[in-house]
């Protein structure tokens, strides 16, 4: 074998290697089961999610290596799906939160007025739902003269939208994560 044929023939090799392994990962992670470690390991981090793997170790009794990998097969699993700051809006002039429900023409239609929705930054979240409305939306403005202009200005032109209610939010009272 000369030079080159046996340089064509690692290359191969690597290539094959790599996709075996990558494949294995996919596979690991598909038949990875949740267990009460994880769960533990979960909790902490959606108290703080800051806290660093070594003090999560040591509060569920594992070694921080173990955690760090736990928290990768989460991710590939998709339980995890990276992180999030908890953030106080009206500390930055967004006093007015609020929710609407938004009636669409017909169901069809949900894929393109979603689309449209997301361009809309004041939206922070939308669900499909049953129930009256088609969609549910959350929404953060400065203030209500502002509200008005996204709400009329903005959501009421999307094609395929009928109609809306919406639904000033006076307090938070709660914002948490489920407890395992």
């Amino acid at each position: 074998m000369n030079k080159f044929d046996e340089y064509l023939y690692l290359k191969q090799y690597r290539w094959s290697f790599i996709a075996y392994l990558q494949k294995s990962n996919r596979e690991m992670s598909k038949n990875y089961e949740i267990d009460n470690i994880d769960l533990k390991i979960l909790n902490l981090l959606m108290q703080d999610a800051k806290l660093p793997y070594t003090e999560v170790a040591k509060k569920v009794f594992v070694s921080g290596g173990t955690v760090h990998v736990r928290m990768k097969k989460l991710e590939e699993m998709g339980v995890v799906r990276g992180t999030t700051l908890k953030m106080d809006y009206s500390k930055l002039n967004y006093d007015v939160t609020c929710f609407m429900g938004i009636y669409l023409q017909k169901s069809s239609l949900y894929d393109p007025v979603v689309d449209q929705l997301k361009k809309i930054h004041e939206i922070v979240k939308i669900h499909y739902t049953t129930g009256n409305y088609n969609i549910f939306i959350k929404i953060h403005c400065k203030d209500t003269k502002h509200l008005k202009d996204v709400l009329h200005d903005r959501i009421q032109k999307v094609d395929g939208i009928e109609r809306t209610e919406t639904f000033i939010s006076l307090e938070e009272s709660l914002n948490r994560h489920l407890e395992f």
